[in-house]
């Protein structure tokens, strides 16, 4: 009977899309209850620091915690393991930093993919670098340090906060592109390098242009150039290195990420709550004191973002030949 008929087509219908429902159901609902934020370095460092700020204003802004869970250790690849293999479904978010896009050059059989394993969503914040030295140091500009190493028949010794770090990268570049020696001095993390060159034991570092302010304006280290575009808000009067050396730019950034696989309603409410949380007064103006350049942007745009930075550093890393691991 067509009625019969009817009725039991339509009852199977509504069984086979019954889970699909209640999936799209649990996604709109995202989130409701607690979601876990790795952050692959330890306490009170650069993305640390912006992930306190940024996830207690999205938490508050879509009524659930957004708990920091630290888990340094192996360049971040640590915590980016958990990440890979979590669950697709919102709840496990990996808020990384630079070496997001610098680690697949430099280790060897990890047991994830950056590019396959997860999917960006939103870039947090861009820091520049900031190219300091000893006070002493007879140099004010790009060119004196250039003009400085090339006097030296040895060059000159620059610290970095460790192997295969950005400032490590960035130390690199510089020799490259200015043609000069440095010889590398890596210490176990950016405190101790620019302690290092406040003491006069190294004369030259690049600093989290973030982690240095303070000691600049104190006179502690003398700023020459910063890695970045145009000026610093908080130190207008530091040029950037590319005044003097075209295209010369590295920052470190943040962002986000999620297990590949999330589905896309959950990865653009994430992106959208982040986008609103970047421009409340609260994250703005405190990102702004912290030297932190930071725009509203998509999945998309970060995800290019990313692409541009790992073809930029794998360069570099091959160039010199940085291996670990």
């Amino acid at each position: 009977m067509p009625g019969t008929a009817l009725t039991r087509r339509t009852m199977l219908a509504a069984m086979a899309a019954a889970p699909f429902v209640g999936t799209a159901r649990a996604q709109a609902a995202w989130p409701n209850r607690p979601v876990r934020v790795m952050v692959p370095y330890p306490p009170a460092g650069g993305a640390d620091t912006t992930a306190r700020i940024i996830y207690a204003k999205l938490g508050e802004d879509l009524g659930q915690p957004f708990a920091i869970e630290n888990r340094g250790g192996a360049g971040g690849t640590i915590a980016e393991a958990v990440v890979a293999k979590a669950d697709p479904d919102g709840y496990t978010i990996l808020h990384d930093a630079t070496a997001f896009s610098v680690n697949g050059s430099l280790y060897e059989n990890l047991p994830f993919d950056y590019r396959k394993d997860f999917d960006p969503v939103f870039l947090v914040g861009l820091v520049a670098n900031i190219l300091v030295c000893t006070p002493s140091v007879p140099v004010t500009t790009v060119a004196d340090v250039i003009a400085y190493a090339k006097a030296s028949p040895d060059g000159i010794d620059m610290a970095s906060s460790g192997n295969g770090t950005l400032q490590h990268l960035l130390l690199e570049l510089f020799k490259r592109t200015a043609g000069i020696k440095i010889n590398h001095i890596p210490y176990r993390g950016g405190g101790l390098a620019i302690t290092g060159v406040m003491a006069g034991q190294v004369k030259f570092v690049f600093s989290n242009g973030s982690a240095v302010v303070g000691l600049v304006k104190s006179g502690k280290v003398k700023a020459i150039a910063q890695t970045g575009k145009g000026r610093l808000a908080s130190l207008p009067d530091i040029p950037a290195m590319s005044d003097t050396l075209p295209g010369f730019e590295g920052y470190d950034w943040n962002g986000v990420f999620v297990p590949h696989g999330t589905p896309a309603p959950i990865v653009q409410k994430l992106n959208a709550g982040l986008n609103t949380a970047l421009a409340s007064p609260l994250v703005s103006t405190r990102f702004a004191e912290l030297n932190i350049e930071s725009r509203q942007n998509t999945p998309a745009e970060f995800g290019a973002y990313i692409d541009a930075q790992m073809a930029l550093w794998s360069r570099i890393v091959k160039d010199a030949n940085i291996k670990l691991g």
